[in-house]
């Protein structure tokens, strides 16, 4: 290819990113605005240029080929350095200004990333903010975000992490409940009661805990199982039984006394715990108004995590 045949398939390389992400050419025709067709034509053209095969299609699905994998990897730094290019004036500005979207999952950007964007609004008024609420990995080279918040214990690959606050899952059941039912000592007790999970994997009603070196699992049940936490809290509210909920989540009901935390001297040992990070791809020259924003969240979280208190424990 001459020293300038690239710039009459950079559109190509584009599709075949998109395509390849995707894994379908008709998602990445949606996305781009194309039909089916005018992608996999794009892409044909792409490997006639290349002289080499980049896809491997079947009646089912699309696999990458070996150099079609080094394609895929040149093509998204390309990606990558168009948008930074189209945010250089960001960049050299000294007023962060623009829109800026982050994306969380739901019950975390309601709960706790809600209320430190509403301020941040307040003390940068240049910024917009587009909150993207989704509880899926969102990929943000693919979907055009700027910022991810992703609950994990290990922040993918490819990306920088920034660690924003610990996540942890706890056991609180409402006073009244306990009163009729007894109060908890051991994991073990737990059987014997009531217990809201969240119903997505076979396995989300075997609770484990760890108290120091002993360990300890039990198989619970229910009347009530969702995977939706602010629903796993009223049905604690109403007394229903013992429920696993985000400490995020059940923070304002334990400070009023609504809901007491069970066996708080135990670790409970679910799926959904670690940190919350805020991710964005490699970037050395980025745009003051994700700067900002990320300092600002990083600043607030680690604040209201060093300064809160113990949760009451039930007696």
């Amino acid at each position: 290819m001459g020293t300038n045949s690239f710039l009459k398939v950079l559109p190509e390389m584009v599709t075949f990113l998109r395509v390849a992400e995707l894994g379908s050419f008709s998602a990445a025709a949606d996305l781009l605005g194309m039909t089916p067709s005018a992608a996999s034509r794009q892409v044909k053209r792409l490997e006639k240029e290349i002289g080499v095969q980049l896809l491997q299609r079947t009646t089912r699905q699309l696999r990458l080929t070996e150099p079609g994998a080094e394609a895929f990897a040149r093509c998204r730094e390309l990606v990558l350095a168009a948008q930074g290019t189209m945010d250089i004036a960001q960049r050299f500005s000294k007023t962060p200004a623009g829109l800026v979207r982050i994306s969380a999952p739901k019950a975390f950007a309601r709960r706790v990333l809600h209320p430190h964007i509403l301020d941040f609004l307040g003390r940068y008024p240049e910024v917009d903010v587009q909150l993207v609420v989704a509880d899926r990995d969102v990929d943000p080279i693919r979907e055009g975000v700027d910022l991810v918040v992703r609950l994990t214990t290990e922040p993918p690959e490819g990306l920088v992490a920034r660690r924003l606050m610990p996540v942890e899952h706890i056991l609180c059941a409402a006073p009244a409940y306990l009163a009729r039912h007894g109060a908890i000592a051991h994991p073990l007790d737990l059987p014997a009661h009531s217990c809201l999970s969240l119903g997505e994997h076979e396995r989300d009603n075997h609770w484990r805990f760890r108290q120091g070196d002993e360990e300890a699992e039990v198989v619970v049940r229910g009347r009530y199982v969702s995977n939706h936490s602010e629903v796993r809290l009223d049905g604690a509210l109403a007394g229903l039984g013992v429920a696993c909920l985000p400490a995020f989540i059940a923070r304002p009901a334990l400070d009023d006394g609504r809901v007491v935390r069970v066996l708080a001297d135990w670790e409970f040992q679910g799926n959904y715990r670690g940190h919350a990070y805020i991710l964005h791809p490699p970037d050395r020259f980025m745009a003051p108004k994700c700067r900002v924003l990320i300092e600002h969240l990083l600043g607030a979280l680690s604040a209201s995590s060093s300064g809160r208190e113990r949760p009451r424990a039930a007696s």
